[in-house]
């Protein structure tokens, strides 16, 4: 059977509350045997690789860079893209469901196309919209919801 993929997608510039909160989804997503999976950059994406890397996770980044060099040092396996924020459909398209918290206009990208293919979304202080995102309060809520999802 194989692991399932999850998606941390979140602000490059977070308050510490966000920080908090991505670095236990990173580390209960590692615990429960998940790869994770993420930008591979700073801010959120590196606080939820930490999480999972200290929970001996396996951490994906997908890099907007043509340097394997720019991915934080909790990346296990960096890829390459070049393509700048267009690497944010190659998460979407990768994972099983996606964790938004706090972000700005990337994050925002990255949950339309989640959306837009029907991967769900969990979000935890992150965009308000008319549309279909799995609100949770807690990081271990964000994470049971989207393995709950996964499972369907």
């Amino acid at each position: 059977m194989r692991r399932k993929i999850i998606a941390v997608i979140g602000g490059s510039e977070p308050d510490q509350k966000s920080l908090k909160i991505a670095q236990e989804v990173g580390a209960s997503v590692a615990q429960r045997g998940a790869i994770l999976i993420t930008g591979g950059l700073g801010g959120v994406m590196q606080a939820a690789s930490q999480g999972a890397k200290e929970a001996d996770g396996l951490v994906i980044g997908i890099l907007p860079t043509g340097d394997k060099q720019s991915a934080n040092r909790y990346v296990d396996i960096p890829i390459v893209t070049g393509m700048g924020e267009a690497r944010n459909i190659i998460i979407a398209r990768t994972c099983d469901c996606a964790i938004a918290i706090d972000g700005k206009y990337g994050t925002l990208s990255e949950i339309a196309y989640c959306l837009m293919f029907d991967v769900p979304v969990i979000g935890i202080n992150t965009w308000e919209l008319d549309a279909p995102i799995i609100r949770a309060k807690t990081a271990q809520e964000a994470v049971d919801l989207a393995f709950q999802k996964t499972a369907q």
